[in-house]
């Protein structure tokens, strides 16, 4: 939806302030604006999702001046909560939903919300402030102490810009040449923190973790229970006042998406001998929807993927990446909002091959590293530490669950929000409800693999919708050959060893 910057160190300008905030006006072209009380600096750069009169614009203001909010993200229930709590509002957003329920709830009303967001609200008369995170982290929120005060960031370039740039983070480097994206906290760069997803601050408490994935077994939803549940996941993400689009390589996940989603508009993208338009014509077909077919040829896309580095002054993840910014370009000319099937196999266990490793072995952690990591140093130390949040959970089968469903994620969330954001248009996520993640929590294995069949439960429930040819197709995955890059890979070596180096070569230019 949006980019924040907000600053709390007293030294600096406004200038810099507003330098830092263009850093990333891909994130909010519709309006741009920045406001200084005391101390406090807020900067918001809007992308107008919902109620697209300037009235909404932030730093929005409440009714009796005292408080302002910088916010990124959609609540999708946020005209269920104004009704319920009887609030009275002077615009039509979810912008000011939020302020409104945290002046009369406190912190209390996060568990409330269904969505994604990242916020800071400042008190202007006393200088105090509150932010808070998703529960899952679909929307970013990096932050860095400056000085005497604090720095938050919807993405890392308007904080260097302030920092003056930054040193190269030995953790977040090793995390990234063995597992492709960050954990815990890291980012590419010293100084420089991803603040954890579902948790809240104040400038005067500690970190609060405000939601967590649950422990233990469940049984099984019902068919019909996990059916409405996608539904409404997928119903109110299209809540917008302006077009949304659906993602449709035909797949199973972004099939299930698009057929219930109904919009016009439907996209995919490929290479001109690598691509999966033939499944995604079928659904199109189906459907009836205006489909695109997005083509990127080799030799486009190293200039692309340096493009892209080179803004966010953050390494690329995995290579399709930049297919996704690729086609994105496209989607702004038709769509501002886009729904992706991004979530569905951390649900339903859809990387088979770990998960049945999971499920009939103890854990292991070298076992583990050999099935998942990417890149080819030795580098178990790296890997346990990524792991550390979840190794209390138990059984192989728990501890991977529960790191899929939360620190994989948000590294694939993470890919997603970058790719769309340089586009100025807002990914949605309806796999990473909070209803659906809390209920399959736990469902066993035997549930999700029934019979053997990958994801059975969506093949079973949708077959009404998917077209028999894709629900029988075989996973392909998002696939870049990077054999066919001018990338410089050695004789048998791993070619993700060297996508790594071009992207650590490519910051490091930025910084030369």
């Amino acid at each position: 939806m949006c980019g924040l910057l907000f600053s709390s160190v007293s030294s600096l300008s406004d200038d810099n302030f507003l330098r830092a905030l263009r850093c990333m006006n891909y994130r909010g072209p519709d309006a741009s604006q920045i406001m200084r009380q005391g101390n406090l600096l807020l900067g918001h750069n809007r992308l107008a999702i919902v109620d697209l009169d300037t009235r909404s614009n932030q730093p929005f203001i409440s009714a009796d001046g005292r408080y302002a909010i910088i916010y990124n993200g959609e609540i999708y229930n946020f005209r269920e909560l104004s009704k319920r709590y009887q609030l009275s509002l002077r615009t039509q957003s979810d912008t000011e939903v939020l302020l409104a329920l945290y002046l009369l709830r406190g912190a209390s009303f996060l568990n409330e919300l269904n969505g994604m967001f990242a916020f800071v609200i400042a008190d202007l008369l006393s200088g105090d402030w509150f932010a808070a995170r998703d529960r899952l982290g679909v929307k970013p929120l990096y932050q860095a102490n400056y000085k005497d005060g604090m720095l938050f960031s919807s993405e890392p370039a308007p904080l260097l810009s302030i920092l003056g740039g930054a040193k190269l983070d030995p953790i977040g480097v090793r995390q990234y040449k063995k597992l492709r994206t960050f954990f815990n906290g890291h980012t590419i760069w010293s100084g420089i923190r991803q603040f954890p997803a579902g948790y809240y601050t104040t400038n005067h408490g500690p970190l609060t973790r405000w939601w967590q994935l649950p422990e233990g077994i469940q049984a099984p939803p019902s068919d019909e229970e996990l059916r409405f549940l996608i539904e409404d996941a997928i119903s109110i993400r299209q809540i917008a006042d302006v077009p949304v689009g659906s993602y449709l390589s035909g797949g199973v996940d972004s099939t299930i998406v698009a057929g219930l989603a109904k919009k016009p508009d439907t996209w995919t993208v490929g290479f001109p001998e690598d691509n999966e338009f033939y499944w995604g014509k079928i659904a199109a077909t189906v459907f009836k929807s205006q489909h695109h077919e997005i083509l990127i040829n080799y030799e486009d896309f190293l200039p692309q993927a340096q493009q892209m580095i080179r803004q966010r002054l953050e390494p690329l993840s995995v290579p399709n990446e930049v297919l996704l910014y690729h086609m994105t370009k496209k989607v702004v000319t038709k769509n501002k909002v886009i729904l992706s099937g991004e979530g569905a196999d951390e649900l339903f266990f859809g990387y088979d091959r770990i998960f049945r490793w999971a499920a009939s072995n103890p854990w292991n952690l070298a076992e583990f590293a050999k099935l998942y990591a990417y890149g080819s140093t030795d580098d178990l130390e790296i890997i346990e530490d990524a792991l550390s949040p979840f190794l209390s959970r138990g059984s192989a089968l728990s501890i991977v669950a529960a790191f899929f469903q939360t620190a994989h994620l948000h590294g694939l969330l993470r890919r997603l929000d970058s790719a769309t954001m340089l586009c100025s248009v807002e990914a949605r996520t309806p796999f990473i409800d909070y209803r659906l993640v809390e209920r399959m929590a736990g469902v066993p294995f035997a549930w999700r693999m029934a019979n053997n069949v990958v994801k059975a439960p969506l093949k079973r429930i949708f077959s009404d919708l998917v077209p028999k040819e894709i629900i029988q197709r075989p996973k392909i995955g998002f696939p870049v050959p990077l054999d066919k890059l001018p990338l410089d890979i050695e004789n048998g070596k791993n070619p993700m060893d060297s996508w790594f180096a071009f992207n650590l070569a490519t910051l490091e230019g930025e910084f030369a």
